[in-house]
């Protein structure tokens, strides 16, 4: 069983988690809190496997508690923020992954939180992930050429790079000139050949961030 605590000033949120959650046989809601200040004195005592942590919350937010918190458990950043200020803190203080509202499903957000506890994977939404290759490239000052030894075929590259920035699999398929169902099957083969199962994972294996 893993158990979650959820973090987010609005109550409507709030509850609609802690419902969502409760709807996976493997998830516990240890708590809730509704700033970081209390959501890193109940993560003391209670020690939960995973936070959900929103960004932008009164007394300390998102940011600056996830500083602490990812010194305590994991910390999943789940917001309806996108700048990137936000995005980079969050990353940079400790979160292993940073997901925004209506940019997944309710089963995505359960595997997300399975992956995370699990250590298989750092959760990324479209605009996070673009912010943090952004982020790496600038650090590197460069971006990979050809397929870096990766196995990959031309078009499983312009998928790739595609990837890298942000694109959903709908804006790839309209820049390639492709159907959305091959491009997920393109995504499918990048996968299996990366050895990886995220969108997150595969950007690192890409970029030379990861060896798995």
């Amino acid at each position: 069983m893993i158990s979650v605590m959820v973090v987010d000033d609005n109550p409507v949120v709030l509850m609609g988690l802690v419902a969502l959650l409760e709807t996976a046989d493997d998830v516990k809601v240890l708590a809730t809190a509704g700033d970081g200040r209390q959501a890193i004195e109940l993560a003391r005592q209670l020690r939960p496997d995973l936070v959900l942590l929103d960004v932008r919350m009164p007394e300390v937010d998102g940011v600056r508690a996830a500083r602490t918190l990812a010194t305590i458990t994991r910390v999943l950043m789940l917001s309806y923020n996108e700048d990137s200020e936000s995005i980079r803190g969050s990353i940079q203080a400790g979160a292993c992954g940073y997901l925004v509202h209506g940019s997944f499903s309710p089963d995505d957000l359960v595997v997300a939180i399975r992956d995370v506890v699990a250590g298989r994977a750092n959760p990324l939404s479209a605009v996070a992930a673009r912010v943090v290759v952004q982020s790496l490239q600038c650090a590197s000052g460069a971006s990979p050429a050809g397929d870096g030894g990766l196995g990959l075929s031309t078009r499983e590259v312009e998928v790739m790079r595609l990837i890298t920035q942000g694109r959903s699999n709908l804006e790839i398929a309209d820049e390639l000139v492709l159907s959305e169902k091959t491009v997920k099957n393109h995504v499918s083969r990048i996968y299996a050949k990366l050895g990886v199962r995220t969108r997150a994972a595969a950007i690192a294996r890409w970029l030379g961030t990861s060896n798995s």
